[in-house]
């Protein structure tokens, strides 16, 4: 089992359908009243890649990079085209997208993350695999820079500065991200005159943890 560092292609998932999936265990009482919670910190997302195809070259495309994954063995990035960036669907990452720590004069490295807000609840989701080329970091308003004043590790979603920001000091930073994903199958179904007469085969993706 291994995490392969490949995008599925994304003109092919640009059409899937899918979305972030939650786990609640609800107990009903005998007053009519409800105890609800969840044993899961973080959603997991949930998509079917066989609604982006177009074509039987693109079905071919899929199979392949199926095979090369060894079905549900190995992990891959998906871009979920619905979020996938630090900033709104319709801007540019910027370097003070999210507030992603706080300085305190000692810690170097920080986790990507991404603020998901509404009304006074407010959740974070981890960022593990941002797109190489693409993050931003500053620190206390000011943009800093890759290599002169920090890295990125694009495996984990780790931003090391060179120094530790000042204590207080808002830690920010922008980016376009991928979902660390897998096939949810080992078969892959089709008939070539059904998928001409616009029947798409269930192809299912899951989010894995890494």
């Amino acid at each position: 089992m291994a995490f392969h560092e490949v995008r599925f292609p994304a003109n092919l998932s640009f059409g899937a359908v899918g979305g972030p999936e939650r786990r609640t265990e609800i107990v009903s009482l005998a007053s009519g009243y409800e105890e609800r919670n969840t044993p899961w910190a973080h959603a997991r997302r949930r998509y079917d890649a066989g609604m982006g195809l177009r074509s039987l070259d693109d079905l071919a495309e899929v199979v392949a990079f199926f095979e090369a994954r060894s079905g549900q063995l190995h992990g891959f990035r998906w871009k979920d085209w619905s979020d996938y960036k630090s900033c709104l669907p319709s801007a540019a990452p910027a370097f003070g997208d999210q507030v992603i720590a706080k300085g305190d004069g000692q810690t170097r490295s920080f986790p990507l993350v991404k603020a998901y807000v509404s009304g006074a609840e407010r959740y974070l989701r981890p960022i593990t695999k941002p797109v190489a080329g693409s993050v931003r970091a500053g620190i206390a308003g000011d943009e800093m820079f890759p290599g002169t004043n920090y890295t990125v590790d694009h495996l984990r979603g780790i931003i090391t500065f060179n120094e530790p920001p000042e204590v207080g000091a808002d830690v920010t930073a922008g980016y376009e991200f991928d979902v660390p994903v897998r096939f949810d199958t080992d078969r892959i179904a089709v008939s070539v005159s059904s998928f001409q007469a616009g029947q798409v085969p269930d192809i299912p993706v899951i989010e894995v943890r890494v």
